[in-house]
């Protein structure tokens, strides 16, 4: 495969087949920079250097009754954390003053758990609402497990313009991850977020144990979702979870992948999400040719490098960061926030 005459093709509509997008997953190592490089073409093309940064608060952390085999968070899972309910509305607003210092452009509220209660949807949207009349520009992504139409629409009235739900895996591989819901459960719930007027985030974990042709899959299915948002995020293998022992991936492999989601989802913003200091190690700058976000700091329960680290890696990069990320989607592919 020429690589860059793809990607000019995509660019000018061209969708790969499984097949295509199964032989990027089986790349020769040695051709890997021309791979990135023709991922970047796709990358410039629709997202120009910038990068989409976003923060996450863990609004609740623990006491999870979900099996998920990669998760620190599950009750199945032997590990040590903390474990606490949903905090209250002004530790979520002071962390949103926190993404606005630091030039954050979506702030992301996550609770761990199957779904979260009444009470835990009015504490979110009174924080939305707090946040939205105080500061301009900066977005929500809120990600509070399984949600129906009447939770969907509460957060879309109180001011939400993104939810995550990933689907993880495929759905061949998904009963090998978790057993306490279904594949069918996290596609419900982005249906619920759609038809609210949410934007939907979907992504997904490479590294626990499934094919290449389940990693093509998984790229298919979002792309057949319609999701607006793709976090692509890599097995950080935790001592205490079912996962503990796997270790799948390289950081070529990982680029590898990341390129497969830019062919496969060309106009979709593609962001390196959890593993990505792990295992893309000293490659994470080449990343940022083929994905244009990224997360910055902690993650739920694994650290992230120092903030003043991706900073300066984006500068070194000669990119900038996009200052309001969603006005540039709604103006570029018309998407629905």
């Amino acid at each position: 495969m020429n690589f860059s005459t793809v990607a000019q093709d995509v660019i000018n509509g061209y969708e790969l087949s499984k097949a295509e997008a199964l032989s990027i997953l089986q790349t020769d190592n040695g051709k890997i920079l021309e791979l990135v490089n023709a991922a970047y073409l796709i990358r410039h093309h629709y997202y120009q250097n910038k990068v989409k940064l976003n923060l996450i608060i863990n609004a609740k952390s623990g006491l999870c009754p979900e099996d998920c085999g990669y998760c620190a968070q599950s009750f199945r899972a032997d590990t040590v954390i903390d474990t606490y309910p949903i905090v209250s509305k002004q530790t979520i607003v002071e962390g949103a003053r926190e993404a606005k210092r630091k030039k954050i452009g979506t702030y992301c509220i996550v609770m761990s758990g199957r779904r979260p209660t009444h009470r835990e949807v009015n504490i979110v949207t009174d924080s939305v609402k707090e946040i939205k009349d105080e500061m301009d520009n900066i977005k929500i992504c809120a990600c509070l497990g399984l949600v129906n139409n009447e939770q969907a629409a509460l957060l879309k009235t109180a001011g939400v313009d993104r939810f995550n739900h990933n689907i993880n895996t495929s759905k061949e591989h998904h009963e090998q991850i978790t057993t306490t819901h279904t594949y069918d459960d996290r596609i419900d719930t982005l249906q619920a977020v759609k038809q609210a007027g949410i934007s939907p985030c979907s992504g997904v974990i490479c590294g626990m144990g499934e094919t290449l042709e389940d990693i093509v899959d998984m790229a298919f299915s979002l792309k057949e979702l319609n999701v607006d948002s793709i976090p692509v995020n890599f097995l950080h293998p935790i001592k205490g979870t079912k996962l503990e022992n796997l270790n799948e991936l390289t950081p070529i492999k990982c680029l590898k992948i990341l390129s497969l989601f830019r062919f496969v989802n060309p106009t979709k913003e593609i962001r390196i999400s959890g593993g990505r200091e792990h295992n893309l190690g000293t490659l994470q700058s080449l990343g940022l040719y083929i994905a244009n976000s990224i997360f910055v700091g902690d993650y739920l329960t694994t650290r992230g490098q120092e903030v003043t680290e991706d900073y300066k890696m984006i500068e070194d990069l000669g990119f900038e960061i996009e200052d309001n990320p969603f006005e540039t989607d709604a103006k570029q592919f018309h998407v629905h926030c």
